[in-house]
Order: C-alpha cells, then sequence, then structure tokens
C-alpha cells in the first residue's frame, strides 16, 4: 500500500523560502511520476509541480506559470523523497501542499506566507 508523507511546510515572510519533503513508500519509486499539488481555503485544487520516472523518462520537470522561476521540484530515488524548493514565496503561495502519485496523496502540509 502506498504511503506519502509530507514535511516542510511552515509560515514564512513574503520573499522567503521553504523546502518541502515527501517521504515515499509501499511502491517502487523510480517507476512513478511524482508531483506537487495545493489548496487554498476557498480555491480549487492547483497542480504545481511533478517531475518523471528518471529511469523511464528521464525526470523531466513542469511547473505551473505561476511558481516558474521561483519553485524546483527534485526527487532523490535512493531516498524514496520527493522535494519542492519554494523561494521568492508570495502571499498567494499560501495553501496546504499535498504530495501525490496518480490518484493517491499524503495528508498535507501547510505553507502559510504572511508578513
Amino acid at each position: 500500500q502506498s504511503q506519502l508523507v509530507e514535511s516542510g511546510g511552515g509560515l514564512v515572510q513574503p520573499g522567503g523560502s521553504l523546502r518541502l519533503s515527501c517521504a515515499a513508500s509501499g511502491f517502487t519509486f523510480d517507476y512513478y511520476a511524482i508531483g506537487w499539488f495545493r489548496q487554498a481555503p476557498g480555491k480549487e485544487r492547483e497542480a504545481v509541480s511533478c517531475i518523471s520516472s528518471i529511469s523511464l523518462r528521464g525526470g523531466s520537470t513542469n511547473y505551473v506559470d505561476s511558481v516558474k522561476g521561483r519553485f524546483t521540484i527534485s526527487r532523490d530515488n535512493a531516498k524514496n523523497m520527493l522535494y519542492l524548493q519554494m523561494n521568492s514565496l508570495k502571499p498567494e503561495d499560501t495553501a496546504v501542499y499535498y504530495c501525490a502519485k496518480d490518484a493517491e496523496r499524503g495528508q498535507g502540509t501547510q505553507v502559510t506566507v504572511s508578513s
């Protein structure tokens, strides 16, 4: 059974940085594309970024336009870990961030950007 556990959220001032982590287990990690989505109160869920399998698809990445140049997704297959480095954070980045594989997701981690 797949399990995804996010960590690293918190309160940060505008312009600050956070690094989210997702510990994955219960499946062959590198075989799957995996990514992050977020959901803010009263807003629709938004796909933030995704990274493909390194061995099968070369680890290609994509990002929603609003985070391009500020966020970087990466994966460590040896540790079964997914990361999201978030720089130059803005108040509109405030949301619960979820790690997701196919239709499965973790419990989420809250990111709040506020002065």
